[in-house]
C-alpha cells in the first residue's frame, strides 16, 4: 500500500504539476484500482497521503471561519506604464542597495491559503476579507496538483490562486448546457463557485488547478529572496507558475508586461494582469505596508477589452435615494471573459453628450475590467431608424413628478413612499456594512417585498417562522438561520443602524463618527445644526441632512418602533474619551503574531486602531511593539533580533484595561 501510494503520488506530480506524464493512463488506473481494493481490505492502514483520500466525508452544512495569522492583503493597482514607473521609483527611493523585481502572471482565479504542518496539508482557506476566510480544505484536497504531503517539517502557509483551465471550463459548460443548467460566465466564476460547494464531490468533478506564488508563514530564515522561495516551493513539489522572471530595470519589467499583454490569449488559463514584486525579502520589510496593501508589490491590470454591439433599448431604475438611472440594454456580447447585456448610462447629460440613441451600434468596455460602460457611438453605422431618448417627467415606479435638485445633474423622485426606493432602502439596511443580516440579501428582500411581508425596516423584525416557510425555497433550516441572524442584528452598535437607515450623505465613516460623538440615538435626534457642525469631519451638507431627516414624523415613528422591537440604540465601541493622545498605543506601529486566547487578530487590530495605533503585517526597524501569542514564529524571532519591545497576551490585556477598554 505504501509503495502504491508513493508511485501514484509521483505520477500525479508528473502529470498535474510537471505536465510530463511518465506512464499511460491505463497503468495509473490499474494501480489506483489495486490500491482501492487493498484499502477496502485493510482500512486501518489507509495513509492520509493516499490519492484515494482526496475526496471523502459527507457534505458540509456550512464553511467554518478561518483567521489568517498573517493578513492576505490585496495589491495596489497600476493601469499604465507611468503607474509602473512610479511604483519602481517609489520602491527604489526607500532602498539604499540595488533593487530587483520579480514579475509574475496575475492568475484570474480565487486567492487561497494552504497550511502544512509537519509536512502534511492540514488546512485550506479562502482569502475572505484578508483577515477572516472560509475553511475549504475538503474542496482544495480535490485539486490533484496540491500535494497532501511535502518534505518540509516546519509549519508552512502558502498563498496561491486556484483556477479553472480553459479545457475544464469548456467541458463544464458543455455538460451544463446538456443538462439545461445555466452556464458559467467565465472560468474565474466557475472556479470560485466550485470551491464554495459544500459537497467536495462536486468540486472534484470540476478539474481545478492551482499556482502557488507566495508565503504567509514559514519559519525558514535561509531564504532571502522571493525568487528563492519560488524555486524552493517547486522543489517541495508545489506547483508554481513557470513564466515568472527576475528583472533588474524598469525597462526589463516593461518588456515582460508588453510580451504577456500580447501572448496571454495563447495560455490555457485566464490572466488579468502582471504582478511586480521587490525580490529581496529584507527590502520588502523595509518598504512595509499601507493600511490596505504592501508597498513592495503592485498589480498591473491589462487595458480594458472593447467590443461592438447594438443598443436595443434604454431602461430606467430608481435608486434608494430616488435617483433615476438610465441603463443601456444591449445585444449580448462577450467582453473580458463575461457576457454583457447591460451598461450604465449614468444620467441624461451623458446620453446627450455622447448622442446615444436607441438602435445605435456602440463600443463598450469594462471599467477596471468590472463595470460595463458605453465608450462611444459608431455614428457611421447609423441607418436613420435610430430613436432619440428623452427622460420621463414622472417616476417609472410610482408616477410622481421627477425633479432636479439644486446643483444636481440627476433626476430624482422625491416621493419617500415610492416602492422602488423603499425596496432599495431595505436592501441597503441589511447589507454587510449596515446591519449585516446574513441570509437576507437582495433576492430574499425582493421575495419578501413581493409577498407583502416587508414594507418598512421595522417589518424585518416582525417576521415569523410560519409565514416565511410558505415562501418558495424557504426550508426549515434556512428560515431558522435567517430569524437567528435578524435577532442577532438587534445587538449591533449604533453606527451600523445609522448607516443602515440611509440618511442622505451619511456614509459608514460619518455614521461611526456620529455614533462615537453622540453615543445614543436620542442624543443624535436632539442635536442641533450647530451641534453637528462642531463634530470633526461633519460638514454643512451632512449636518443639514441629519437635522431634516430626524424632523420627519415617519422617521420619529420608525425609531420608536425599532426601540420597542429591541434594536440597540447606543454606541458600543470605544468612547471618544478613550482615544486621547496619552494612549500607550497612540502613533505606535504594532505587529500582531501568533494565536491569542481572548482575541481574534481582527478584534485586537480594531482595539489598537481605536486607541490610535497602526497594525502592520511585518516586523522592521520601524516597529514599536510586537504582541506575541502562542506559536509566534519568525516574527517574534525577528523582533528579538532587532531588540523591539515584545508583549504577551496578558500584557496586552492589562494595557487595554489601563486604557479603560473592557476586554
Amino acid at each position: 500500500m505504501e509503495q502504491l501510494t508513493e508511485e501514484l503520488n509521483q505520477y500525479n506530480y508528473e502529470y498535474h504539476v510537471l505536465d510530463q506524464p511518465s506512464v499511460e493512463d491505463a497503468i495509473y488506473d490499474q494501480k489506483m484500482q489495486e490500491l482501492r481494493k487493498l484499502e477496502e481490505a485493510y482500512p486501518d492502514l489507509v495513509h492520509p497521503d493516499s490519492p484515494t483520500q482526496r475526496v471523502g466525508g459527507e457534505p458540509l452544512d456550512a464553511f467554518q471561519k478561518v483567521e489568517h495569522k498573517i493578513p492576505m492583503l490585496s495589491l495596489a493597482n497600476a493601469f499604465n506604464e507611468q503607474d509602473i514607473r512610479d511604483f519602481v521609483r517609489r520602491a527604489s527611493q526607500g532602498i539604499e542597495e540595488p533593487i530587483s523585481f520579480v514579475c509574475e502572471l496575475k492568475i484570474d482565479g480565487l486567492a487561497v491559503s494552504l497550511t502544512y504542518e509537519n509536512g502534511k496539508f492540514v488546512r485550506g482557506a479562502t482569502r475572505g476579507d484578508g483577515y477572516i476566510g472560509e475553511d475549504i480544505t475538503s474542496n482544495l484536497r480535490t485539486i490533484r496538483s496540491i500535494p497532501l504531503v511535502i518534505k518540509e517539517k516546519e509549519t508552512l502557509e502558502i498563498r496561491g490562486e486556484a483556477y479553472m483551465p480553459h479545457r475544464s471550463f469548456l467541458a463544464l459548460n458543455k455538460e451544463r448546457e446538456v443538462n439545461g443548467e445555466p452556464l458559467f460566465a467565465n472560468p474565474r466564476n466557475a472556479a470560485a463557485g466550485s470551491l464554495r460547494q459544500l459537497d467536495p464531490k462536486i468540486a472534484a468533478k470540476r478539474n481545478l488547478d492551482i499556482f502557488l506564488y507566495g508565503v504567509g508563514e514559514w519559519n525558514n530564515s535561509k531564504l532571502t529572496k522571493h525568487s528563492e522561495r519560488l524555486v524552493r516551493l517547486k522543489e517541495l513539489g508545489l506547483k508554481t507558475n513557470p513564466e515568472w522572471k527576475k528583472c533588474n530595470t524598469v525597462e526589463e519589467v516593461m518588456e515582460y508586461v508588453d510580451y504577456w499583454t500580447k501572448e496571454r490569449p495563447h495560455l490555457d488559463y485566464e490572466i488579468d494582469g502582471i504582478v511586480i514584486k521587490v525580490d529581496d525579502l529584507k527590502q520588502q520589510e523595509e518598504l512595509g505596508y499601507t493600511a490596505k496593501s504592501p508597498r513592495w508589490a503592485i498589480a498591473y491590470k491589462f487595458p480594458a477589452e472593447e467590443a461592438i454591439t447594438k443598443l436595443t433599448d434604454i431602461e430606467l431604475s430608481v435608486g434608494r435615494t430616488g435617483v433615476i438611472t438610465p441603463t443601456a440594454i444591449l445585444n449580448p456580447v462577450k467582453v473580458a471573459g463575461t457576457t454583457v447585456q447591460r451598461a450604465s448610462l449614468h444620467n441624461e447629460d451623458l446620453i446627450r453628450e455622447q448622442d446615444i440613441r436607441i438602435g445605435d451600434t456602440v463600443v463598450i468596455k469594462k471599467a477596471g475590467d468590472i463595470i460595463p460602460k458605453v465608450v462611444r457611438v459608431l455614428v457611421e453605422d447609423r441607418t436613420g431608424e435610430e430613436k432619440e431618448f428623452h427622460m420621463p417627467k414622472e417616476c417609472p415606479a410610482c408616477g410622481s413628478e421627477l425633479v432636479h435638485l439644486e446643483e444636481e445633474v440627476a433626476l430624482r423622485c422625491i416621493n419617500t413612499n415610492c416602492p422602488a426606493q423603499v425596496k432599495e432602502g431595505l436592501i441597503h439596511f441589511v447589507s454587510r456594512n449596515a446591519m449585516n443580516i446574513d441570509g437576507l440579501g437582495e433576492k430574499v428582500i425582493n421575495q419578501l417585498f413581493q409577498a407583502n411581508l416587508v414594507k418598512t425596516i421595522a417589518d424585518i423584525y416582525r417576521l415569523e417562522k410560519e409565514e416565511l416557510l410558505k415562501l418558495e425555497r424557504m426550508g426549515e433550516k434556512s428560515v431558522t438561520n435567517l430569524l437567528q441572524a435578524i435577532e442577532a442584528s438587534k445587538a449591533n452598535s449604533l453606527e451600523r443602524l445609522l448607516f443602515g437607515l440611509g440618511i442622505r450623505f451619511v456614509g459608514a465613516k460619518a455614521a461611526k463618527t456620529l455614533a462615537m460623538e453622540f453615543e445614543t440615538m436620542d442624543n443624535l435626534q436632539q442635536a442641533t445644526y450647530e451641534d453637528l457642525l462642531e463634530v470633526d469631519e461633519i460638514g454643512e451638507k451632512i449636518a443639514d441632512s441629519i437635522v431634516q431627516y430626524f424632523q420627519e414624523q415617519k422617521v420619529i415613528d420608525l425609531i420608536q418602533e425599532l426601540k420597542e422591537l429591541g434594536i440597540n440604540m447606543s454606541y458600543l465601541g470605544a468612547k471618544p474619551t478613550e482615544l486621547e493622545k496619552g494612549s500607550i498605543f497612540n502613533e505606535k506601529t504594532i505587529v500582531l503574531t501568533g494565536k491569542m486566547d481572548n482575541y481574534t487578530r481582527s478584534e485586537a487590530k480594531e482595539l489598537i486602531e481605536q486607541l490610535g495605533g497602526t497594525v502592520t503585517g511585518s516586523v522592521s526597524k520601524k516597529t514599536d511593539l510586537v504582541i506575541a501569542g502562542e506559536d509566534a514564529g519568525s516574527k517574534l524571532t525577528k523582533a528579538k533580533q532587532l531588540d523591539i519591545l515584545v508583549w504577551d497576551e496578558n500584557q496586552f490585556q492589562q494595557a487595554l484595561k489601563d486604557e479603560g477598554v473592557e476586554s
